[in-house]
């Protein structure tokens, strides 16, 4: 079986409560086998994932949302 890992950068999250309830949500997604998070408090943090397939971003928004007030960052 093949792994997908894939990085993506987080506003909104400063403390580990964060870290467990973002690793929390993403975990529950389907095929998702490993989730870990660079945090960097007030900043930018690196949250990488890794499943079995692909994840969709609109899942990986969602799960954030579902885990309180985290976004994607953008360019």
């Amino acid at each position: 079986m093949s792994t997908t890992t894939a990085s993506y950068p987080v506003t909104g999250m400063t403390c580990g409560h964060c870290v467990g309830a973002v690793t929390d949500e993403l975990t529950a997604l389907p095929g998702v086998t490993g989730v870990s998070v660079e945090l960097v408090p007030a900043g930018t943090s690196t949250v990488t994932i890794t499943s079995d397939t692909p994840l969709d971003t609109d899942e990986v928004h969602a799960a954030l949302h579902e885990a309180g007030d985290y976004h994607l960052a953008t360019s």
